[in-house]
């Protein structure tokens, strides 16, 4: 039987060199963030999970910290151990952490949690492998309602059957309050919580349509329409964000929150 991370794991593992070298990029000011108000330095253990390509571990042990990342998408490491590969890095499912109690003094997850079949247990793993008193922080979508980024992508709700109502959704976790009680259901305890303006930005249509189509939910939906009609409507909707040179600007906002252990 197929698990949430092996799926997880071959659809954003299929267009992983795009991911790398393109979108992972839209994400540099909350991966810059975190890295600051998680006070990463020399000799922390630091777990990213979810780390997709690997920039957050990158920064991590540009710090100095002892950085590991975790992901289901083994294309996904193999970009990431290439960038960093002084780090260490493991394939597998989220829920079932490969890791000893209390192991890392700073966890990280960004856009991670709400891929998992139970975010809930997902938490409770970061949570057995953070050691007391350490620092976590969780990424996730902002506010959609006026995000550029959401209106962008929804461009593909007309075309695509509706989902089953338990499946995993990238912005089930996007609000303050359904975060905030997240964590403190978890027993964490909430420090601060931000909204990061990270926008998508590109020098071209090409560049722009290599980048949005890496990501992994875009891929299964490529699947179900065929990459030509996928390919369609994301260039169609790009071209309310063409800007006079030529070049693309997508707003996007990301929520982060700090939690101690």
């Amino acid at each position: 039987m197929q698990t949430t991370a092996q799926e997880n794991g071959r659809l954003w593992g299929t267009r992983a060199r795009d991911w790398a070298e393109v979108q992972e990029a839209t994400l540099e000011p909350v991966f810059r963030h975190v890295c600051r108000v998680t006070g990463l330095g020399p000799g922390q253990a630091h777990l990213d999970i979810g780390c997709g390509a690997g920039r957050m571990v990158a920064l991590a042990a540009q710090a100095g910290a002892l950085a590991t990342g975790f992901d289901a998408s083994a294309a996904m490491l193999g970009q990431a151990r290439t960038r960093t590969p002084q780090a260490a890095f493991h394939q597998g499912d989220m829920e079932a952490l490969p890791f000893a109690d209390a192991h890392f003094n700073v966890v990280t997850a960004i856009n991670a949690f709400q891929y998992a079949a139970n975010p809930e247990n997902a938490l409770a793993e970061a949570c057995r492998v953070l050691a007391p008193g350490g620092t976590i922080a969780i990424v996730t979508w902002g506010d959609t309602e006026h995000m550029e980024a959401a209106r962008f992508n929804a461009c593909l709700r007309p075309l695509m059957p509706p989902p089953p109502p338990d499946a995993p959704h990238p912005f089930n976790l996007s609000t303050a309050t359904a975060l905030e009680a997240f964590a403190r259901n978890a027993g964490l305890e909430p420090l601060d919580l931000v909204e990061i303006d990270s926008p998508w930005c590109y020098p071209d249509r090409a560049t722009a349509l290599r980048g949005v189509l890496s990501a992994g939910v875009v891929v299964r939906a490529m699947e179900i329409l065929g990459q030509d009609v996928v390919r369609a409507a994301y260039g169609q909707a790009l071209e309310a964000f063409r800007l006079p040179d030529g070049s693309y600007r997508i707003g996007a906002a990301f929520r982060c929150l700090l939690a101690r252990g």
